[in-house]
């Protein structure tokens, strides 16, 4: 086995053993990961940015060294001299290996840039922001009636527009008196309303009437990606979405490994936090410049997220997160100046993040149970919202129970051998002919089919470059209906099945999705393949099980898909995968990113703040760790749809075949098929 060290790509997952001075570039480049460059390594375009990892990687099973990089050279200092390098990165035609390293490729250093799939869903929402703009006549001085500036101007707002006990942050002070003098005693005064913890502050002044915006956002910091809405607080308009990959995803992929990571290095914590702040910095600049307005106008967030990356945000090392009994260090709501989190916004913007409800449901269900309202609906409705870490509510008006399922991140298109995330050129919806076997499918960036006339010119300049979550769903959805996989997950052979797509892999056998092209190789789905997104579905599925237990219900009336990956599932192959419970399709519905909206609602409504801190302690938790039944559930969820739940509706709407395959090279009729259904039995 080779000795060269091993150079791992994130998020990408691609990895490779590479002599000693081998450029990043050129490994990237042989391994096909995603890093531009447009100056041919000569150190001008700067495109290639990269940015090494270093410290104890369990899940990669490496330990990165300081020296496992080459030293800065001559090209990089002239270059981060001239336009400048930000802190940390390397120029990937540059630095060369010199040991084991993890490489992180920024999004701005992807030739595809990633397709965050995070919109602003259309909602009425009852505008009643905690920032508000206030024009004022403020009284001029008077030396025989001696007053400040400020106590004058206090009063102007307490006169005119009724607002008690209002106070100023130093900077008010500072630049007040010229502001005050310029407008000719009118100003325009942008307040922060106050709430149960603070009082009314004035945040900004400007001379005379200001006929600007001003603005908040609303942030999905989610353990993958981050998804941020602009929303003019005047109008409630979301003037711009933007999103990123959440730049964590070097330190794992999935929450536990970050709080492994925190655990196996001593800075750990404090790295992951340092990069998600500037991750939202980032998205602050992208967004404004989205918007083309100054950043310095953003004067109020909202942030959601899971517990994990609640506490890393805060500062807070995850360490108790990562055992029994899960304690979290606060579950209340924080009210926060920007400034506590090193944010570069206005220097008065406040920061607002939701209530969590346990130790691993969090600030983003939070956000699910305000937009979605289950404690609201008349009958009962399970609400799943799909991602790394699935937030799971089950309830209706008389009580809602909530739980969370760690499925990882295979429904992102890791751990999938020819996975990706949702990018151009990603495969995400594929149909299987149940006869011929043959398959067809769309990528992101066509609205054509593979068989559809104009197909590959329309993909010419992206490709066919993988398969993105909701492809994987659909394409062994279609194999389970087309009868190429059985219920417990294996492919069948050529001879089993029918078709040559199949073909033997190793021990076990794959099927042949793309049969490639000049510039690609064929892209397969593996048994390994189908072993992820078994497991995933069955957690998923588990926890989904284990709140009707608790409520002591076999059906649900509906459910809702929400995420950014849940609203672009096909119900029905959810369904056929065992994902979620059976339900007739058109009861199954998709909120589209509802952690997302449940964020715009708190940000752009004060009483919605209020009105979710009080649901959160009406929830009830469930710690799917704990319960014996999980895995009970989990077990009996690795088949697909599953081992022992009927699924009557599924089954009078979709055909399923039964067919046996097995192992041990026998024809699919054989011992092996007998036996395993014998052990079922």
């Amino acid at each position: 086995m080779s000795q060269d060290p091993l150079v791992i790509f994130t998020p990408s997952g691609k990895r490779g053993r590479f002599p000693e001075g081998t450029p990043i570039l050129t490994a990237a480049r042989q391994l096909g990961v995603d890093l531009d460059s447009v100056c041919g390594g000569r150190g001008i375009c700067s495109k290639c940015q990269i940015t090494p990892s270093y410290g104890e990687f369990p899940k990669h099973g490496v330990t990165v060294s300081d020296g496992a990089l080459s030293e800065w050279n001559a090209v990089e200092a002239r270059y981060d001299d001239k336009r400048g390098l930000p802190k940390g990165r390397r120029l990937g035609c540059q630095a060369t290996v010199q040991g084991d390293v993890v490489i992180d490729v920024p999004p701005e250093s992807q030739v595809h840039k990633q397709v965050v799939r995070k919109r602003a869903e259309a909602r009425d929402i009852t505008l009643d922001p905690l920032v508000k703009l206030f024009y004022v006549a403020v009284e001029e001085p008077d030396m025989h009636e001696p007053s400040g500036d400020l106590e004058r101007l206090v009063q102007a707002l307490k006169d005119q527009w009724g607002l008690e006990d209002v106070k100023a942050d130093l900077h008010i002070l500072q630049s007040m008196q010229p502001v005050l003098r310029k407008g000719d005693w009118k100003v325009t005064v942008a307040v922060h309303l106050g709430d149960d913890e603070n009082p009314p502050r004035i945040m900004h002044l400007w001379p005379g009437y200001f006929d600007g915006a001003i603005f908040g956002v609303a942030i999905d910091l989610g353990s993958t990606t981050i998804a941020a809405h602009l929303c003019d607080l005047a109008t409630g308009e979301v003037v711009a979405s933007s999103g990123l990959m959440n730049p964590q995803i070097r330190f794992g992929e999935d929450l536990m490994s970050r709080v492994s990571y925190s655990m196996m290095n001593p800075s750990g914590a404090q790295e992951m936090t340092d990069a998600v702040r500037e991750g939202l910095n980032a998205l602050f600049t992208q967004i404004a410049s989205d918007a083309e307005i100054d950043k310095g106008l953003i004067m109020d967030v909202v942030v959601v997220c899971n517990p994990v990356m609640h506490h890393l945000l805060l500062g807070i090392d995850p360490f108790e997160l990562g055992q029994a009994p899960f304690a979290l260090a606060t579950s209340n709501a924080l009210r926060l100046r920007a400034d506590d989190l090193s944010l570069s916004i206005h220097h008065s913007a406040r920061v607002y993040l939701l209530p969590c409800i346990a130790g691993h449901v969090g600030a983003d269900a939070a956000a699910v149970a305000l937009s979605e309202a289950p404690d609201k609906s008349d009958d009962l409705v399970l609400v799943v919202d799909v991602g790394t870490n699935a937030e799971i509510l089950l309830g209706d008006k008389t009580g809602v129970m909530a739980c969370s399922s760690p499925t990882g991140p295979a429904f992102e298109g890791a751990q999938i051998s020819a996975g990706q995330r949702a990018a151009p050129g990603a495969i995400e919806r594929v149909e299987i002919d149940p006869v011929t076997k043959e398959p067809r499918f769309k990528v992101i960036g066509s609205d054509l089919w593979s068989t559809d006339d104009g197909f590959d010119a329309a993909v010419a300049t992206t490709g066919i470059t993988g398969i993105c979550g909701s492809g994987i769903i659909e394409v062994i959805a279609e194999m389970r209906m087309a009868g190429l996989v059985d219920a417990g997950g294996l492919i069948g052979s050529a001879d089993q099945t029918g078709t040559d797509r199949c073909f033997a892999d190793g021990r076990t056998n794959s099927f042949r999705l793309w049969d490639g092209d000049e510039d690609h190789g064929p892209i397969a789905v593996t048994n390994g393949d189908i072993r992820a997104i078994q497991m995933a579905k069955a957690a998923l599925y588990s926890g989904a099980r284990l709140l009707m237990d608790k409520r002591a219900v076999d059906k649900v009336d509906r459910v809702v898909l929400a995420g950014a990956f849940g609203a672009h599932i096909s119900a029905k192959h959810a369904m056929v995968l065992g994902m979620i419970p059976d339900c007739p399709l058109d009861r199954v519905t998709s909120a589209g990113n509802a952690a997302g909206t449940g964020a715009r609602i708190a940000l752009l409504n004060r009483a919605a703040r209020a009105e979710i801190e009080d649901t959160v302690r009406k929830i009830q938790k469930i710690e799917t760790a704990v319960e014996p039944r999980f895995q009970e559930h989990f077990v009996n969820a690795s088949a697909m749809p599953n081992a022992v739940e009927p699924f009557p509706i599924l089954r009078s709407i979709v055909a399923l075949p039964d067919p046996h395959f097995n192992t041990g090279g026998g024809d699919g009729d054989g011992a092996g098929g007998r036996r395993r259904r014998r052990r079922r039995d």
